[in-house]
């Protein structure tokens, strides 16, 4: 039996990248990559290819950038694969993609399903606090990640500020390994996939650029959690003197009876010339923020330069 099938690997972002890289050097034959077209990036709005592709072009494996999966079927048919591989490609498979090839379409989910299924469950673990994720591999279905599992792997989250990247990278890593592991049981039939339990289902959303925006009547807790899960993108940011703030790092001041007390969005002068903002419980200690159309700052840099800031309500 040939233990090293011909593969279709579908994927986007930075987490499919490392899980393709780590296929190609596990000596595993990529026939086709399809990933999604190239788009505008940055400020300056420069055309720029998804992450998978430039792995893809590094390895000189076959490249397709459909609008629709559909538009695919007959060149995917003409490489004949033996197995598709999904990494967050962002598409739900239609039927007649899903029958192709004679191994199944094997999905790599970012988190321990059922729980977070769906678009963005690395940024939902940590929005949610969750001290516990890992990996999911399962057979694709039609209906959004309810196939069978074949394998999961976990994995504690001990870093109390982990960002959305630095996630995304662990969860990355430990998918390439439990992958390369997998296959060669998937192919001899070592694999017995089991179902998952859809009572304990929980599911995340795409997000959109609006989902950034702070809201200062949750607790200070919840928002920091926000920053970190929604960086890079869509941000975490609020209104100033009609000018946008993104908020890049911050920390969470416990309410005392020493510290002044406002309505939800009041900024206040925390020591070491950082700013706190009363949130619904606490307050949030900002260590880094960016003003729309500046650099990122410190507090103390920021403040310099807008003595008026404190004592305003953030919007």
């Amino acid at each position: 039996m040939n233990l090293k099938p011909k593969i279709v690997f579908m994927g986007t972002p930075e987490f499919g990248a490392v899980i393709l890289e780590g296929l190609v050097k596990g000596g595993y034959r990529q026939v086709l990559v399809i990933t999604s077209p190239d788009k505008p990036a940055g400020r300056e709005k420069i055309i720029t290819p998804p992450p998978i592709k430039v792995i893809a072009q590094k390895y000189n494996i076959p490249i397709l950038q459909p609008e629709t999966l559909t538009d695919s079927k007959s060149q995917i048919i003409n490489y004949k694969p033996d197995l598709i591989i999904v990494a967050a490609f962002g598409q739900i498979l239609p039927k007649e993609i899903l029958k192709i090839p004679k191994y199944g379409c094997l999905n790599i989910h970012p988190s321990l399903l059922p729980r977070w299924r769906g678009a963005s469950p690395i940024q939902y673990a940590i929005l949610n606090g969750d001290k516990e994720t890992g990996i999911s591999i399962i057979l694709m279905t039609e209906k959004l990640d309810e196939g069978e599992i074949i394998a999961s792997s976990e994995f504690q989250i001990t870093n109390s500020k982990i960002t959305y990247p630095e996630l995304s990278k662990e969860l990355a890593n430990l998918g390439t390994k439990l992958l390369l592991e997998t296959i060669p049981k998937w192919l001899k039939n070592e694999v017995k996939p089991k179902s998952q339990n859809n009572s304990e289902t929980t599911y995340t959303k795409a997000l959109t650029k609006e989902d950034g925006k702070i809201d200062w009547k949750k607790p200070a807790k919840y928002i920091e959690r926000k920053i970190r899960a929604f960086f890079p993108w869509p941000g975490s940011f609020c209104f100033w003197d009609r000018k946008q703030i993104k908020i890049l790092k911050a920390n969470v001041l416990k309410e005392t009876k020493k510290c002044p007390f406002g309505l939800p969005g009041k900024t206040f002068l925390a020591p070491d010339d950082k700013i706190a903002v009363q949130a619904g419980k606490d307050f949030l200690l900002i260590e880094e923020l960016q003003l729309e159309g500046r650099k990122p700052m410190s507090s103390k840099e920021f403040l310099r330069g807008q003595l008026k800031f404190i004592g305003n309500t953030l919007k």
